[in-house]
């Protein structure tokens, strides 16, 4: 069987083509074909790169008419051409969509219908930078693969099932009424992070209490209890909870209330300054990239090192509330770009939880690949390096659902 994911980006998109059998295999498999597009604006143009599992590679540039069409000249290279791995685009089975916000209507991935697409489009104003992107996704594979099903993967589907207590903002109760809550995001990261990590410590996840840590460019965590989320730290919206690459995460409101009426900034530049200005650019001045603000601290830059110490702090303080909604914790993953690269940032988080007798191995922490538990024997916390594998995660949700279709 062969299923097509794609993950639909304002300037990119990922596309990954996985062939399973009758039943799934225990660990992600390598795709037999991922094409990667980034648009290039100042060209006109996108930039395509494929690989496939066999080892051949293409590069090229597409004139970005439009999304249909750049996503139709980079389906065919799975027909035709050096990255050619099937006959027919009929031999595909089924493609699956991850989509941001899922609001309160889907607390599972589903077939994609009129209806589903007309959610999707409604939800707009929660996910603006997202939701619209997702469904020009799907509205494009319906051009270019009109016959094959769809699925829509949502990032705020593990979430669904948080308490009320934990969902509904302490404002007016008016406010859950009308759809502001909180959601949580990254949820296809934390459910596949959540599996694996039970699969490395050797336990059923039926029985774990884990605290995943998704730390990219943006960042969130997720208290896991039984293999379900109890809490987590993004919100209504992604900018809720850690310090980010370029994100404020939390602040105290009245900060936006102050800078409108005193400053006459404007909702647009309120939002830029929080989503696009803030967390580790806006502090060290530099960049978002965790890398040179690690870099740049060994130079002696004294608001790098700054950005480092408030991020680790934040990172440390949600972890804190995320062990404290689980009343314990057996499991502490790592995943995501800083959290998979980034010895200092993981010894700094742990450093706060020796009084759990969460122990670090210092020479595993440092040398250790993904998917390896990086705690000493001693560690009453098992500690986790985890590679997380989204677009195998959704690739699992639509087998998931041909077999019970």
């Amino acid at each position: 069987m062969y299923i097509l994911v794609l993950n639909a980006g304002s300037s990119s998109q990922k596309s990954r083509l996985y062939a399973i059998d009758e039943t799934l295999p225990e660990d992600a498999p390598i795709p037999l074909w991922q094409a990667d597009t980034e648009w290039m604006a100042e060209k006109g143009a996108a930039h395509l790169k494929i690989r496939t599992a066999r080892g051949q590679e293409l590069q090229r540039e597409i004139a970005a008419d439009s999304r249909a069409h750049v996503l139709e000249e980079t389906l065919k290279t799975l027909w035709s051409g050096p990255t050619q791995v099937i006959e027919q685009a009929s031999e595909i089975a089924i493609a699956g969509h991850r989509v941001v916000h899922g609001g309160p209507h889907y607390q599972q991935s589903v077939l994609i219908t009129e209806e589903v697409k007309e959610t999707i489009r409604q939800l707009r104003p929660f996910a603006p930078l997202h939701n619209p992107i997702n469904l020009e996704g799907i509205e494009t594979l319906e051009q270019v693969l009109p016959n094959i099903p769809q699925v829509a993967v949502f990032d705020t589907a593990f979430h669904s099932q948080i308490p009320l207590k934990t969902v509904v903002y302490p404002g007016p109760y008016s406010w859950y009424e009308h759809g502001i809550r909180r959601y949580g995001f990254h949820g296809i990261s934390h459910q596949y992070c959540a599996h694996k990590s039970a699969q490395i410590v050797g336990r059923n996840l039926d029985a774990l209490r884990i605290v995943n840590c998704h730390l990219g460019n943006g960042c969130s965590l997720a208290a896991i209890r039984d293999g379900i989320s109890i809490d987590t730290t993004m919100g209504f919206t992604p900018l809720e909870g850690l310090m980010m690459g370029t994100r404020s995460g939390t602040v105290d409101p009245s900060i936006l209330i102050y800078l409108r009426r005193e400053h006459e900034q404007s909702a647009d530049e309120l939002e830029r300054l929080l989503n696009k200005e803030s967390g580790l650019l806006g502090i060290s001045g530099l960049t978002q990239d965790m890398r040179a603000i690690l870099q740049a601290c060994d130079e002696g830059n004294e608001r790098a090192q700054l950005a480092l110490d408030m991020y680790i702090y934040r990172l440390q303080t949600f972890i804190g509330a995320m062990i404290a909604s689980l009343n314990g914790i057996d499991v502490l993953t790592f995943t995501g770009g800083v959290g998979e690269n980034a010895a200092r940032v993981r010894a700094g988080a742990c450093a706060a939880f020796a009084f759990l007798k969460l122990e670090l191995d210092e020479e595993k922490n440092t040398t250790s690949l993904s998917d390896q538990e990086i705690s000493t024997q001693a560690s009453a916390v098992r500690v986790l390096i985890v590679h997380t594998e989204e677009d195998w995660q959704i690739a699992k949700e639509c087998w998931q659902i041909i077999q019970h279709s």
